[in-house]
């Protein structure tokens, strides 16, 4: 399935119309000169990022990705993640500060992409367990590798300046339906643990992605939420900051994947990827997605009272990307 064309979303706001599969932005920024950069004695060319909302599916394409022929995906690893999370707890760090920003994260990706006999030991175990790792050894031939690519949690809120540092990048953002990503993010302690007392100092950013906090009525809110509303805050500010990625990207840079249609016609995604990438990518294993992963988990997994919080905070968007009634 190839890329359609679709209305562009206004900024700020998801897309209105999200019926298929592979859904392409409109083109409003023209491909700056790439950065060279040389890993592994070899130039890092069309890296691909995946990116989303916390539970969102990422983690399925990032199994298949990193077990494709010629790529090295790597999904928190120690060099990057630090980064990575700085960047989401503190997003005013890179607000007017766009080389800079892009300098860190390819110097960061310079150090995490390096293959060594005991590289790997300092991954994450969601990445050895991505790539069917045992032993000590680097999950990956160097003498292999010809295209890198990452998959690490919460890179949505580093994806513009991903797409400085690295113009020629290939960014598959995936949707899924905010009950179902809200559903998810309650049995997950790494998604909860944003929320916790002192990890995000809220009162010393104006706007805040990671946390879906916009304007001061959100502000003023966030204290008192339950979890199940920071939850869908949350979806709700993944789902607006994908809408600008979409708005400011061109078409050879950014592609939209809805999770449901992923799950029920996987070989159709991976044409769409492998074509949008230009290059082959495995089939999607989905044994690898647990119960909390099914399309209308939420349906189980939410109280009435639950659905009724996420509708209050996010039902405009669910509606405006397709998930409504």
């Amino acid at each position: 399935m190839t890329a359609v064309d679709r209305p562009e979303a206004r900024a700020g706001e998801p897309d209105p119309q999200a019926a298929s599969l592979a859904m392409a932005p409109q083109a409003t920024s023209t491909l700056a000169r790439p950065h060279i950069l040389v890993v592994n004695g070899r130039k890092v060319r069309q890296p691909v990022f995946l990116l989303g909302a916390p539970q969102s599916g990422t983690s399925l394409l990032a199994r298949a990705l990193k077990r494709s022929g010629g790529f090295h995906l790597t999904l928190g690893q120690r060099w990057v993640l630090p980064v990575v999370h700085g960047f989401a707890r503190s997003p005013s760090i890179a607000r007017g500060r766009g080389e800079a920003a892009a300098t860190v994260l390819r110097d960061a990706f310079a150090q995490g992409w390096q293959v060594s006999p005991h590289c790997c030991l300092g991954c994450s175990l969601a990445c050895r367990d991505a790539g069917g790792t045992e032993g000590a050894g680097p999950c990956v031939s160097e003498r292999g590798i010809t295209r890198y690519g990452d998959a690490s949690p919460d890179l949505l809120y580093c994806a513009e300046s991903l797409a400085e540092a690295f113009p020629d990048a290939r960014l598959v953002q995936v949707i899924r339906d905010g009950r179902d990503a809200v559903a998810a993010m309650l049995t997950d302690p790494e998604s909860l643990g944003w929320f916790r007392p002192g990890v995000v100092n809220l009162a010393a950013e104006p706007v805040h992605p990671l946390l879906g906090v916009e304007t001061d009525g959100d502000r003023a809110a966030w204290p008192e939420l339950s979890l199940t509303a920071k939850c869908a805050l949350r979806w709700r500010g993944s789902v607006r900051l994908m809408a600008r990625l979409r708005s400011s990207l061109s078409p050879e840079q950014l592609i939209t994947l809805r999770y449901e249609e992923m799950v029920r016609r996987p070989a159709a995604a991976v044409s769409a990827v492998s074509a949008f990438i230009g290059a082959p990518m495995n089939a999607i294993d989905l044994r690898a997605a647990g119960p909390a992963m099914e399309p209308g988990n939420w349906r189980r997994a939410l109280t009435p009272a639950q659905v009724t919080e996420v509708e209050q905070i996010a039902g405009e968007e669910l509606r405006r990307v397709g998930y409504g009634g």
